[in-house]
């Protein structure tokens, strides 16, 4: 058998060879070397970083020198450029976009003003400025909007914090949404600081303390992103309807054995179920959810800088970063992903006009049945079959994403919808001729916001005046700068 030297004399190249494989080998250990050494030193670093928050922790600027990356990336959701087919951190006036929806609402403050939130740094100034807020509200309505509100809560009591007036707590609630809301300022733990989903866990007998950490990223998003309702006899109390379930059925069905009526519609004399936005309910039903995706996998991914790895904050939607959200795990462009989404959203938006023209007609022609004598028997079924349209349509309306998040149970909800209010419509059908009302009823110009809210008795420019009296009356009792977040006051 020849000797490597005698190969090596054969065939000079041979040992250029070896010579050139032994330097890759080096060089590849040297880089295993480098990364071990780097990846301890990033475990030094975080272990650095993670400790308690000194000072004011419902001051989100306390953060930012324990975690100054979360924190800076925070502060990029003052940005509200971004805008997609049906959402984005824009704010877009959604009674323009859809007129018909004052229709819907008529008797209750979401036709006078709705507007897209910008996003959780302007969450303050969203909720002041909008005209919804220039009538009184319960200080309930504060509960999702600032780190204050566990600091309000456990000062005051629960009970006593809900039971107070919005207007009396104003000057209270100076922070936006921000890193208190979310975590345990001595561990940076995830905790749930509202005691609405605590509540609603230990109905099902689940224990917070049990959740996985991977559940977690979800359900301190689900504190806030949910259906929920005020219980009126216990002064305006936060509770989620999740006693039967968290699917639409069974919350309806709940409502329905309290009797609960979020307001009665003025044209039709329905009592209404209004919708909030169940976000979290909603996603449970989606293929991510189903597959152990978090709210924060997409909405709030990793980013990398310097070598560290870290959640970044800037929540926002996953279609302005595709490639930190959804390439992660799927392999198609950005282009073909993007467009997955909108053909979604586009199926489950021309179910919703479906089911907002059926529904405004629905109301419309009950109104006309009211006008020619019609008793509360011959009406009762159906305004039931009304309420529970609206309910259907409200739910996936109002949901952020709802075509994304589960566009199937999406469409078999508004498919519902469209056939409980289509059964209304016939039997009102039935009972305009019975009462010798001419079919179908004439209905309204709606195609702008102004015009339906003047076909419901609303003087815009007289809601707005309410609205800048309020503003300048209220807000300045309660601090000159109130509705500039802290951090922006001081750029």
């Amino acid at each position: 058998m020849k000797s490597i030297q005698d190969v090596i004399s054969e065939k000079p190249y041979v040992g250029w060879l070896l010579f050139f494989a032994t330097l890759v080998i080096v060089f590849l250990v040297g880089l295993f070397g480098a990364s071990i050494i780097e990846r301890r030193s990033e475990a030094h670093l975080v272990y650095e970083v993670v400790r308690p928050v000194q000072g004011d922790v419902y001051d989100n600027s306390q953060w930012q020198d324990p975690y100054p990356r979360q924190y800076n990336t925070y502060l990029e959701t003052r940005d509200t450029t971004f805008q997609s087919k049906y959402g984005g951190a824009a704010s877009i006036d959604m009674l323009e976009r859809y007129p018909k929806m004052v229709i819907l609402w008529a008797g209750y403050a979401f036709s006078k003003g709705y507007n897209q939130g910008r996003g959780h740094y302007w969450a303050l100034q969203d909720v002041r400025q909008t005209l919804r807020t220039a009538v009184p509200q319960p200080a309930t309505c504060w509960t999702c909007k600032s780190p204050a509100v566990p600091r309000l809560m456990n000062e005051m009591g629960v009970e006593e914090f809900y039971a107070s007036s919005w207007e009396e707590l104003g000057g209270e609630i100076q922070e936006p949404i921000g890193c208190d809301d979310c975590h345990d300022p001595e561990t940076l733990n995830l905790t749930i600081t509202r005691p609405a989903l605590v509540e609603a866990l230990e109905a099902a007998d689940r224990e917070i303390k049990e959740v996985s950490h991977q559940e977690m990223r979800s359900l301190v998003c689900a504190q806030c992103h949910v259906e929920y309702y005020f219980i009126k006899n216990r002064n305006n109390y936060l509770k989620f309807p999740w006693d039967n379930g968290l699917d639409v059925e069974a919350m309806e069905k709940y409502y329905d054995t309290i009797e609960h009526v979020d307001f009665v519609h003025a044209l039709s004399k329905t009592p209404i179920i209004k919708a909030q936005h169940p976000d979290y309910e909603i996603s449970r039903f989606g293929i991510h959810a189903q597959r152990g995706v978090s709210c924060a996998d997409c909405h709030m991914p990793y980013r990398s800088e310097g070598g560290i790895k870290f959640t970044d904050h800037h929540i926002q939607s996953p279609l302005n970063m595709i490639d930190r959200s959804c390439q992660v795990c799927h392999r198609e462009s950005e282009e073909t992903l993007r467009q997955n989404v909108y053909d979604n959203q586009d199926r489950v938006r021309r179910l919703l006009a479906i089911a907002e023209e059926t529904l405004v007609k629905a109301h419309i022609e009950a109104k006309a049945a009211w006008d020619a004598g019609a008793t509360e028997a011959q009406m009762a079924t159906i305004l039931t079959f009304i309420r529970r349209g609206q309910w259907r349509w409200d739910y996936i309306s109002a949901s952020h994403g709802a075509g994304f998040h589960a566009p199937l149970e999406s469409a078999t909800v508004l498919g519902t919808a469209i056939q409980r209010a289509e059964e209304a419509r016939s039997r009102l059908a039935a009972l305009l001729t019975e009462l010798d009302v001419n079919i179908p009823v004439q209905l309204p110009d709606l195609s702008t916001k102004e015009k339906a809210q003047e076909y419901i008795g609303f003087d815009l420019r007289d809601l707005s005046k309410q609205k800048e009296i309020f503003l300048e009356t209220k807000i300045p009792q309660w601090d000159k700068e109130v509705s500039i977040p802290r951090a922006e006051r001081t750029r």
